[in-house]
């Protein structure tokens, strides 16, 4: 076998993306919060990108309402012909020679300001500002010398402080519990195992091979106490028990969801005469908790009174007490943060003309523009050649955003148009009425990518009559039904699957707890609506949403 190279030509046609084709299709998949960062990291780094009030050529704003069709008045071409300023300089000195008062400087003579201007200015900058009322002089507020101040810095200034994790809580509540000084380490030891939802899931053997044995670094680096030996089992179990009954709230510590029930059970059980709940009732609830935890949740309620001997009545009084527990009791020191959602459009409905509309809620968005004067450097030929290289690319990289997200706004408006059209229904008499909506549907309309459509509605919210969506919900298969869903009578109509989903719960809020329908009852009933959908389909449903089968779901 011989091996050999040569070379060869052919001929070919291959599709490449151009990197600034790839940071647009970015830009429309962006929500708008994520876009407004990006247009304030660009501002920090482009110099030739700026800032405007909102008056004359903008970028990123529409003077008016955008119609159904998704029509903007937008303007971001790069204009190098604007006006010289040097009428506004005549027009300024113009102005000094007719008002000279107004034009005086009080730092434009002299070699320094006397102390009775400096008085008379700190009189004026630094004053108290008061309204007479009721006869009586009452104190506001008092205004700044520095002038107006940073809306980043009254936000920064107004943030609230990082909030402490929940270890650090549970060591600052340890510090404070009058315990055996023998407890105090390995207690912290136990801490620092347990989990953001206040379970120690680390056996305890582990805990005691991972303990530092004498002050060391890593000791120091994870804030760890140091022990001259490994400490027994014996103390460590101690210290549990010290930990599980001194930190707060009750359950924290708990290596089961029983032990952390009970250990709940144990704080309430102190005021149990306070609550008005019997002690027996504390008493069955720990022992159903203990030893039949799996029967009680599988709902195999008369299988726990044939075993126990207790009543059906004793068997739910301890079920209604233990749904006061949490099975997660230590998330409460914890503060979850959540991401507010911002709709990136509003459709309100206009009366008049009966027809939905959306606009972009864009306001908070900075507008912004090309600066002429960096225009008009690049086409200085008598600059440095590196520095209007530099600044012809930033003025390349700025127009480039404002194009992209102009053609954002477009595109998301043109897309959401159509939606409210293709959807209409669903804003006149809800999710029962939604139909199904392909995304191929919404690109043949608008004669685009059927990519682009998925770009423009992924993580975007809109606002809405009924509420803030997602955009990607009106986007959906769905089935032909016997009857009409928003009159139940004949005439059938596609029906989407979420608008099932609402059918669903629907069937099943309304059936009787105390023999709840199965899946094949629930897909018959389905069905006497006009929605004939499999079985199988109906629990993948009730799996989705949430709902328990039909065991579960059984009253006694």
């Amino acid at each position: 076998m011989r091996f050999e190279t040569s070379q060869h030509m052919k001929m070919g046609q291959t599709m490449r993306m151009a990197p600034r084709m790839i940071q647009s299709m970015e830009i429309l998949q962006m929500p708008l919060a994520e876009l407004e960062e990006r247009i304030e990291q660009e501002l920090e780094s482009n110099p030739t990108l700026e800032l405007t009030d909102g008056s004359g050529e903008t970028a990123l704003e529409t003077n008016g309402l955008p119609d159904a069709a998704g029509d903007t008045d937008y303007e971001g071409t790069l204009r190098l012909d604007a006006p010289d300023s040097g009428d506004d300089f005549a027009r300024l000195d113009s102005y000094q020679e007719s008002n000279p008062d107004a034009a005086e400087n009080e730092f434009d003579s002299g070699d320094g300001t006397t102390r009775d201007d400096a008085d008379d200015r700190s009189e004026r900058y630094d004053r108290d500002l008061r309204f007479e009322r009721d006869g009586g002089t009452e104190y506001v507020e008092r205004a700044s010398s520095s002038g107006d101040t940073d809306p980043k810095m009254e936000a920064m200034a107004a943030a609230p402080a990082r909030a402490e994790s929940l270890i650090e809580q549970l060591r600052g509540q340890w510090a404070l519990v009058d315990v055996d000084p023998l407890l105090r380490a390995p207690g912290e030891l136990i801490i620092s195992f347990i989990e953001d939802d206040g379970y120690l899931r680390t056996p305890l053997e582990t805990i005691a091979d991972r303990a530092p044995v004498s002050r060391s670094t890593e000791a120091d680096a994870f804030n760890l106490p140091g022990f001259v030996e490994r400490p027994s089992m014996p103390l460590l179990e101690r210290a549990l028990a010290a930990v599980q009954l001194f930190l707060e709230p009750a359950g924290v510590a708990a290596r089961t969801p029983s032990e952390c029930m009970i250990l709940q059970l144990d704080a309430m059980e102190e005021h149990a005469a306070d609550l008005g709940w019997p002690a027996e009732t504390f008493e069955h609830a720990k022992i159903l908790v203990k030893d039949h935890i799996e029967d009680l949740m599988q709902n195999r309620l008369p299988r726990v009174a044939e075993r126990t001997h207790y009543t059906l009545d004793q068997i739910k009084s301890a079920l209604t007490l233990l749904k006061r527990l949490s099975l997660a009791p230590a998330r409460r020191l914890v503060e979850e943060t959540t991401r507010p959602i911002v709709p990136d459009a509003i459709v309100e409905y206009d009366a008049d003309q009966d027809r939905y509309y959306a606009y972009l809620n864009d306001r908070r968005m900075p507008n912004v523009r090309i600066n002429q004067e960096y225009a008009k450097l690049a086409r200085d030929r008598t600059m440095i050649r590196k520095d209007r290289d530099f600044i012809k690319t930033n003025l390349g990289n700025a127009q480039w955003l404002i194009d992209a997200v102009g053609q954002r706004r477009q595109t998301l408006l043109r897309v959401i148009s159509a939606v409210i059209i293709a959807q209409r229904e669903f804003f006149d008499y809800g999710p029962q009425a939604l139909r199904p909506l392909p995304m191929q549907t919404i690109a043949d309309q608008l004669g685009i990518h059927v990519a682009t459509v998925s770009r423009a509605v992924a993580e975007k919210y809109i606002a809405t009559p009924r509420g803030v969506l997602p955009l990607r919900k009106f986007f959906s298969g769905g089935v032909q039904t016997k009857n009409s869903p928003a009159t139940g009578e004949g005439g059938g109509e596609d029906l989407a699957w979420e608008a099932i989903k609402v059918a669903l719960r629907e069937v099943i809020d309304a059936e009787d707890k105390k023999s709840p329908l199965s899946d094949e009852a629930l897909a018959l009933a389905l069905k006497e609506r006009g929605i004939d959908i499999a079985r199988r389909t109906v629990a993948k449903y009730r799996e989705q949403l949430g709902i328990p089968a039909k065991r579960l779901r059984k009253t006694f």
